[in-house]
Formats: structure tokens, sequence, C-alpha cells
């Protein structure tokens, strides 16, 4: 694992000592992700849902993907 640097980073990551953000592994369940991106997050999937399932569901390439075009919180 890559050691991190003491600043945080993009919503809350932080970078590893090289400056890269650590990704959202596509296992994420969206309950995780309601807790840093609201509860209304992903609203109407269930909390145990994945990511990659939610990506897959929406048509989103990504994270970043899904919150640019379906998330308004």
């Amino acid at each position: 694992m890559p050691r991190r640097s003491q600043q945080p980073g993009l919503d809350n990551r932080h970078r590893d000592v090289t400056g890269e953000i650590r990704r959202k592994n596509d296992t994420t369940k969206i309950g995780t992700l309601r807790r840093v991106y609201g509860d209304d997050f992903a609203s109407g999937n269930r909390s145990d849902m994945t990511l990659r399932t939610l990506l897959e569901e929406s048509g989103a390439s990504s994270l970043t993907d899904y919150l640019k075009t379906h998330h308004h919180g």
C-alpha cells in the first residue's frame, strides 16, 4: 500500500506521497458513499448495492461521471 501524505485530498481522500488520489473501489457499498455524499445519494437504491452495479445500471463510467450527471446534492 502506498504511503499517504498528511494533507487530505479531494473529498477528504488522501494522496499518496506521489500525489495520486486513491480511487473508490467499485465494490464500495452505496451506504458507505451516502456517508460522504449525503443520504440522498443514489436514492431509490439499496444501501448494500455496490458502486459497480450503480454505475452499470446508470450508464455512468465512473463515480465522478455519476456525480456530474445524476447526483444533485
